[in-house]
């Protein structure tokens, strides 16, 4: 198994192995291709009976330009009293993965879908994830809706859930979107002499719109991170750019958290025991009040989301291009979410980040075993079944996805680092503007801009502090281990 693959680059060999180092299965074993070829013979839309007939709608979806892991389409209509009619179709994998075959096992064992910046290492065979189960423009597919009335401030007063055969009009993305949506763009080729798509994404856009502005008032707080992407060329890594934020991200960020919550309330209020995505109230919030005091801003003594909100709003407008980095300080300060379970009469937590009590990941169960579990629990209660998951499994399984889920975020966190340094290494030497982003035991960091690249710096850091801009040069690049060394000058 660690063997290099033929044809295989220096940047997946890296990938593989530190996926193998972390306890993932890189690759899918033997037995699974009989059941592959035995998915491929079925007729799975007729086996669907229940499955209401929805591909007559313009469906539609938005998503990231290389992904092809299509787990979620959305339809908007606009309704007389003013309300929006949100229809988010998931991808029902569930319809093709049978619980505890050989697919669903080695699922359960990696839970998430690993993304590098060389190779996706997928939770299901790509048969499955980018074909069979994805939901791609133009191909009749299995989906299960979440049904949701939009008010006008907001609210979603009203959701149903049931199984669906869709059919994705067009595939678009976030960049080409955003760029028309914020910067008044042209319309995305792929829509341009479609009308009735291009009223389609106005109507979610504002549906999308209300969802925000809801959850603002209820205290969602808004972070903002430095995102980039690696441009790779056989192998070779040519350069790192920034990915902006944009609200053709926003739009489809909206429909999923209300999907999510719309779930985890049916699932409660149905009275079964279920997997949520929890990020309970901070312990160190005294450690946020200092943060805020340090910017002349008072917050109140216990947790309060709106006035934590209220500030954050302040000081993105204030200073925005320091706002990623105070982004991570709270962040890290709030802590990280975790899988728990909800157990019929008992309260597992809400997620203080999104400002909501009940929250379970659901649409993307192509890449997260979570929201495949989630899946079947909630297919199962449409379908007047028992449930396939006793209380106990439950808890292993999401014992398991946290487990995997720090180990997932330490592969990528090591290849990011590694690309970035194959990128600097051929500008050893130079200088950049940068801001110092930690200052703790393990030493001192900052992150240049331009390209926006994190490093330790190892000469000239006594005395520098937390959001501090400094000039720094360059003097190393370790493509092997990652790691990137900068001086003060």
């Amino acid at each position: 198994m660690n063997d290099q693959r033929p044809n295989e680059n220096w940047l997946d060999g890296k990938a593989r192995q530190a996926m193998i180092d972390n306890g993932f299965e890189p690759e899918f074993s033997d037995d699974m291709d009989e059941q592959l070829a035995s998915i491929a013979r079925r007729d799975l839309l007729a086996e669907a009976t229940d499955a209401k007939d929805l591909r007559g709608l313009q469906w539609s979806s938005i998503d990231n330009k290389t992904s092809r892991d299509l787990d979620q389409v959305e339809w908007a209509e606009q309704h007389d009293n003013g309300d929006i009619r949100v229809l988010v179709g998931i991808a029902d994998v569930d319809a093709a993965v049978e619980k505890d075959s050989p697919i669903d096992r080695r699922a359960a064992r990696n839970t998430v879908s690993v993304y590098t910046e060389s190779e996706v290492f997928p939770m299901l065979p790509e048969q499955l994830s980018t074909d069979l189960t994805s939901l791609n423009a133009n191909e009749d597919r299995l989906a299960v809706v979440a049904d949701m009335i939009v008010k006008e401030n907001g609210d979603v007063p009203k959701s149903v859930f049931y199984r669906a055969i869709v059919r994705n009009s067009v595939k678009l993305d976030y960049p080409t979107v955003g760029e028309w949506f914020d910067d008044g763009g042209p319309i995305p080729a792929a829509i341009s002499n479609k009308p009735e798509l291009i009223a389609q994404l106005e109507l979610q856009r504002k549906a999308a719109e209300r969802l925000h502005e809801y959850r603002q008032e209820k205290g969602a707080l808004e972070f903002e991170s430095i995102e980039s992407e690696a441009v790779v060329e056989d192998g070779d890594v040519k350069e790192i750019r920034s990915v902006q934020p944009n609200s053709a991200k926003r739009l489809i960020e909206n429909f999923m958290v209300a999907s999510n919550v719309e779930m985890a309330e049916f699932l409660e209020s149905s009275g079964v025991a279920s997997i949520r995505r929890v990020v309970h109230i901070p312990r160190r919030w005294d450690g946020i009040v200092q943060i805020a005091a340090e910017y002349g801003d008072r917050l109140p003594a216990e947790p309060d989301q709106p006035a934590l909100a209220a500030f954050l709003e302040k000081r993105r407008n204030a200073d925005p291009e320091r706002f990623p980095d105070l982004s991570l300080s709270i962040i890290k300060l709030i802590g990280s979410g975790q899988y728990l379970v909800e157990h019929p009469g008992q309260d597992a937590g809400g997620h203080f980040g999104l400002g909501v009590r009940d929250y379970a990941h659901s649409t993307a169960p192509n890449r997260r075993f979570p929201d495949l579990v989630v899946q079947r629990l909630v297919k199962s209660l449409i379908a007047g079944e028992s449930q396939p998951y006793p209380p106990e499994e439950l808890d292993r399984i999401a014992e398991r996805c946290n487990d995997r889920e720090k180990a997932s975020r330490k592969v990528e966190r090591k290849m990011r680092k590694i690309v970035a340094a194959a990128v600097m290494k051929k500008r050893v030497g130079e200088r950049f503007d940068a801001i110092v982003t930690g200052v703790n035991e393990h030493g001192t960091f900052a992150r240049i801009l331009r390209p926006p690249v994190d490093g330790r710096i190892v000469k000239g850091e006594r005395g520098l502090g937390v959001g501090e801009k400094i000039d720094v040069e360059l003097l190393s690049a370790n493509t092997s281990n990652g790691f990137i060394d900068f001086s003060v000058h």
